[in-house]
């Protein structure tokens, strides 16, 4: 198992409208413009992300599992890799339900984007300064 761990920090913007995406940025700001965006102020990017763990996401077979928690509460969701992906935006990741893939691509064919997640995990998100995002490739 293959796991990444990425910090970052709700904002009080957050809308989570997106009916496609989900994005975590490296960004400390954020309109409500952003309606993707679920996390800001990340502390790594893709290009930080372990070779291994690229290498894995690489494979359209390959499942990655992103688990979001926020103070008690945690939404789960799925998505899978392309041999297409090339992981080099420093600043953002987006989770798409659609099988787009651009340097901002971390996964795709996600069970759910923003727009999906439960609305009391997105008001804690608002509040929350300690979000923590695992991605998880299981073997």
């Amino acid at each position: 198992m293959l796991i990444e761990k990425i910090k970052a920090k709700g904002h009080e913007n957050i809308t989570a409208r997106h009916r496609t995406t989900i994005e975590i940025t490296r960004e400390k700001h954020l309109t409500q413009r952003g309606d993707c965006i679920i996390a800001v102020s990340a502390d790594r990017g893709m290009p930080d992300l372990s070779n291994e763990f690229k290498e894995r996401l690489r494979n359209e077979n390959t499942k990655l599992k992103i688990k979001l928690t926020c103070s008690d509460s945690e939404e789960i969701l799925i998505a899978y890799g392309h041999p297409n992906l090339t992981f080099k935006n420093p600043d953002e990741m987006v989770i798409r339900k659609s099988n787009f893939i651009c340097d901002r691509t971390l996964a795709i064919k996600a069970d759910k984007a923003s727009y999906d997640l439960n609305r009391k995990f997105v008001e804690k998100l608002k509040k929350c300064n300690d979000v923590e995002i695992e991605l998880i490739i299981k073997s």
